[in-house]
């Protein structure tokens, strides 16, 4: 097997359980892929991801795009675009190790805090300083939905799936543009991520069984295990650095 072919099938298993994992709880592709393919080729992230990133939602939306918060999605949106440029400045002037270090550890925090039956109000305000710090970290580090998550924690799972996909691929659409836009965008990073859709597709198929698992009243344990995950994967990749 080339180099070619061993990226395909590693980078491939990765999305295929991050897309499960996404499907299911509303967020979790880029905790799962982003670390094994930045390791596997770093010179095709972050474009890569961000391909499958904007893939990914469009399928989410075409079985519940009706449950979508509209309201809340505005003021994530509102905040998002400040942050994502805050963001932009952060790669440019902090360390990623340190910025990784410190939002992993906030993010454990914030697991801590809900998991402790605290329970974070859905309203204007948390939204946009959800979208805001999501949009920093999403820049930065590829990681933005654990804030979102919590946030939205204690909403039906149709419900928080839908607004999220629709917020992600949002989202990903920015990065992409923004990545063309200063030539961080080559066709190689661009093919990356296109031959990885197929099993994107797959693990977004085969998450059924655990929507329906986690409607069950299961939903809000499902954010809070993924999002730890995520704050750990984040500190890991920021000590390895």
């Amino acid at each position: 097997m080339g180099v070619e072919g061993f990226y395909v099938l590693v980078a491939g298993v990765a999305v295929f359980v991050g897309a499960i994992v996404q499907g299911g709880v509303g967020f979790g592709l880029g905790l799962v892929a982003a670390p094994l393919i930045t390791v596997l080729d770093p010179s095709v992230m972050p474009g890569a991801v961000q391909i499958v990133n904007v893939t990914l939602p469009l399928f989410t939306l075409a079985a519940e795009w009706r449950r979508v918060d509209w309201r809340g999605l505005g003021f994530a949106l509102l905040g998002r675009l400040p942050g994502s440029a805050l963001g932009a400045l952060v790669v440019v002037y902090v360390s990623t190790r340190v910025l990784g270090l410190f939002v992993g550890l906030m993010v454990l925090v914030a697991v801590a805090v809900t998991a402790s039956a605290v329970a974070v109000p859905r309203n204007g305000a948390t939204l946009a300083g959800a979208g805001f710090i999501s949009g920093i970290t999403g820049t930065a580090t590829g990681i933005g939905g654990p804030p979102m998550g919590i946030v939205y924690q204690h909403a039906k799972g149709p419900q928080i799936r839908a607004t999220l996909a629709l917020y992600f691929f949002l989202s990903a659409a920015q990065s992409l543009a923004l990545l063309a836009a200063v030539g961080k965008l080559p066709t190689r990073s661009a093919l990356a991520g296109a031959v990885l859709i197929p099993f994107m597709v797959a693990g977004f198929a085969v998450s059924g069984p655990l929507r329906r698992f986690l409607d069950g009243g299961r939903v809000r344990a499902g954010i809070l295990a993924v999002a730890a995950m995520s704050a750990l994967v984040l500190i890991g990749q920021s000590l390895g650095s």
